[in-house]
C-alpha cells in the first residue's frame, strides 16, 4: 500500500527508502509509474499466494502458478543478499540512513519473505500428497 500512497504524491518513508552513495546523492529515481508498478506488481505475489493452493485444471495456470511461487521466494532472497554495494545484507555503503533501514528492516522483511515462500511451497506440495 505504501508504493501506492507514493505514487498519489505522499512523501512519508519515501526519501529514506531510496539507496544513495555516500555524498547522499542518490542511487534510484523512480517515477510514479514505478510505485504503481511495484504496487501492483506486491499486490500479484500477494493474490497469486492467496489462491496457490486452490485446485487447477489447466496445466498452463499450473505451470504458471508453480513458476510464480518458486520465482517469489527467490527474488527476496536475492534481494536480501543484496547487489554488494548499496542494498542487502552484504552492501559496502553502510553509513547512509537507508543503509541502516536496510539493514534493520528492508533486507530481515526480504528474507523472512523468501523464507516464508519456500515454506507455502512446502505446505502446498504436502497437501496434494495427501490428497493424491
Amino acid at each position: 500500500m505504501i508504493h501506492f500512497y507514493w505514487a498519489l504524491g505522499g512523501q512519508w518513508g519515501f526519501e529514506n527508502s531510496l539507496p544513495s552513495n555516500e555524498q547522499g546523492t542518490k542511487i534510484l529515481n523512480p517515477k510514479t509509474i514505478d510505485s504503481v508498478l511495484v504496487g501492483v506488481v506486491l499486490l500479484l505475489f500477494g493474490f497469486l499466494y492467496l489462491f496457490s493452493m486452490t485446485l487447477l485444471k489447466n496445466k498452463i495456470l499450473i505451470l504458471i502458478r508453480n513458476i510464480g511461487l518458486w520465482a517469489i521466494p527467490i527474488f527476496f532472497l536475492i534481494r536480501a543478499i543484496g547487489d554488494f554495494k548499496y542494498v542487502g545484507f552484504f552492501k559496502q555503503i553502510k553509513g547512509t540512513s537507508f543503509a541502516n533501514l536496510d539493514t534493520t528492516f528492508y533486507s530481515p522483511l526480504c528474507l523472512i519473505i523468501g523464507l516464508i515462500g519456500f515454506l507455502l511451497i512446502k505446505l502446498k506440495n504436502e497437501k496434494y500428497q495427501s490428497n493424491s
